[in-house]
């Protein structure tokens, strides 16, 4: 896995997330409650503050709880939420340690079908189906992992030239456009809401 990714904006953190299976595992996991581009760019300031050029599954589940929690708090902080966040990542790598020797890419090589790499990805702590979705589409769409049906287990997000989520952005224009997807979502949203009341 060496591509470029455009998540962070940012050239270093996107340069790791497109050559580290753990890194890429871990800006997804980090995707909620802030701009994406703050999730994407944390696995980069994570290895930063590790003093390494990426993440080591069996590092980071090892590591005092507490002591982590501080590296992800430290200003500026990697989420909103780094306490809550650095016990996810912990625990996301002890999953990986535990079931695949803490190789993330282990967890998509060899799948036989896009039901099976759905389902691996659901079962790593703090991914919902949805989560799952939008990273299958983001393996399949920009990192070359294709297995059969991958697309139609993606969902919606796996659609060829649409703009739903991470898994579209290639750059600044296509990041424009998965932005206004999102509003456009939250306002229907927002609109059914107040319909049904």
């Amino acid at each position: 896995m060496d591509v470029t990714l455009h998540l962070a904006q940012e050239p270093d953190a996107d340069a790791l997330l497109g050559r580290s299976p753990l890194a890429a595992l871990v800006g997804m996991l980090l995707d909620q409650q802030v701009p994406m581009e703050w999730a994407f760019a944390g696995p980069h300031t994570i290895a930063q503050r590790l003093g390494a050029d990426d993440l080591d599954a069996h590092e980071i589940a090892s590591y005092e709880p507490e002591a982590f929690a501080e590296l992800l708090s430290t200003k500026p902080a990697v989420h909103r939420y780094p306490g809550s966040m650095a016990k996810r990542i912990q625990q996301l790598c002890q999953y990986l340690v535990e079931h695949y020797d803490g190789d993330a890419s282990a967890v998509w090589e060899g799948v036989k079908d896009g039901g099976e790499l759905l389902k691996r990805l659901n079962d790593l702590p703090g991914f919902g189906t949805q989560k799952a979705q939008i990273f299958l589409a983001l393996l399949g769409k920009q990192l070359g992992v294709r297995p059969k049906g991958w697309r139609e287990a993606a969902g919606a997000y796996g659609e060829a030239k649409s703009f739903r989520s991470v898994a579209d952005i290639t750059g600044p224009d296509s990041l424009t456009k998965v932005r206004a997807h999102k509003q456009e979502m939250k306002a229907a949203a927002k609109a059914a809401k107040a319909a049904g009341k």
